[in-house]
């Protein structure tokens, strides 16, 4: 008998299992989405892409996509401007480095909705310390403009920390020759950093991206224990808007359609900075 053979043997049970528990929920979500299904009316009938072109005229739906992407472009990229900051100077050699790493973690170690409520109480108008600090009384989580920027700024106290672990794992593998050769052609830190780190490290940053994109995207469980989608929906993500629809209000056709279009955006985005990564890596296999 063959590896191979042997080999498929074991793998082939796996496969099925995962097509059964990731495969068919999203052929059962697409189902879902050309009927329209009310559970309190026990209605039940196919529409086809109804709830599709509904979608479309959804001022709700267009609200939530531009929150969402609003949400996801800022943090991300604070995310990681400020990861990668953390991680140059955790990489640097200095006492209780160790420590410093341990205690940089917290804020990630902390559960999201824990984080999520230890925020809310921060951001009190009344009792919060940080209206105590600037010495003011804005009403963070009650102002459309101060909410989601709120949110950003939770997300980014939160995540900032695992984004920096990754970047400063990516900077431990650069050859140290690299920096000595640099610094005897007489380069300074900012020439180092943009001709050699910042290159080395673009596979890095590309996953972090990726990682990091995809999850902010989904956002869900910081932003509705937060603020839950307001005030008057300005906080509402698309992930919110489904929730609500398909658990809040039974309407499990056009919250499926919701569904859909959410995977569909994920979808995309994995494929776009896939494309991008195997590009990078084509080019660095043929340059050897």
């Amino acid at each position: 008998m063959r590896n191979g053979e042997g080999g498929n043997r074991f793998v082939i049970p796996a496969l099925i299992l995962l097509s059964f528990v990731t495969i068919y929920p999203i052929i059962y979500v697409f189902y879902l989405s050309i009927h329209r299904k009310l559970l309190i009316f026990d209605i039940s009938r196919f529409v086809g892409f109804e709830n599709y072109l509904f979608l479309l005229k959804d001022d709700r739906f267009w609200n939530a996509l531009k929150n969402t992407a609003y949400f996801t472009g800022v943090s991300v990229s604070l995310e990681l401007l400020f990861g990668l900051y953390i991680a140059l100077l955790l990489n640097m050699s200095f006492r209780l480095k160790g420590l410093i790493r341990a205690i940089v973690l917290i804020p990630w170690a902390i559960p999201t909705v824990v984080s999520a409520r230890m925020w809310e109480w921060i951001y009190n108008t009344d009792f919060g310390i940080l209206n105590y600090i600037v010495g003011t009384k804005i009403n963070w989580l009650g102002s459309p403009f101060w909410a989601m920027n709120a949110a950003v700024f939770m997300d980014v106290w939160k995540t900032t920390p695992f984004v920096a672990i990754l970047l400063m794992a990516g900077l431990q593998v650069i050859p140290r020759e690299l920096y000595q050769a640099a610094r005897v052609d007489g380069a300074g830190n900012w020439a180092t950093f943009r001709r050699i780190t910042l290159p080395l490290l673009k596979p890095v940053i590309l996953v972090v991206l990726i990682f990091r994109t995809l999850d902010a995207f989904r956002v869900f469980d910081a932003i509705y224990v937060l603020t839950g989608g307001g005030p008057a929906n300005t906080t509402e993500t698309l992930s919110i808007y489904a929730y609500k629809v398909l658990f809040q209000t039974l309407q499990f056709g056009y919250g499926s359609t919701l569904s859909v279009i959410v995977f569909l955006c994920i979808g995309c985005i994995s494929i776009f900075y896939i494309r991008i990564l195997s590009r990078g890596m084509n080019r660095r296999s043929r340059s050897k």
